[in-house]
């Protein structure tokens, strides 16, 4: 009785399932140690052609370093 009651919100806890998954996947991009290490060495290479300017080059590193340090606080409290 109790699945025949439940079972018109299958479609709504599938949704959130799959919603979940997505943010899972969209953190584990964000917080990507090679990921940032990667977008790291672009801004140096910009900053370097000259097509970035060094304050802003400098701003994009703090908050791809921020990340990188959420990224290993994130690993030791995932293990």
């Amino acid at each position: 009785m109790t699945s025949l009651l439940t079972l018109p919100l299958t479609p709504v806890r599938m949704t959130v399932a799959l919603a979940e998954q997505i943010r899972r996947q969209a953190e584990n991009e964000y917080y990507d140690p090679a990921r940032i290490r990667l977008q790291l060495e672009q801004i140096d290479a910009l900053r370097e052609s000259g097509e970035i300017d060094p304050d802003d080059a400098a701003a994009l590193e703090d908050e791809l370093l921020g990340r990188l340090l959420a990224a290993n606080a994130r690993r030791r409290g995932e293990t």
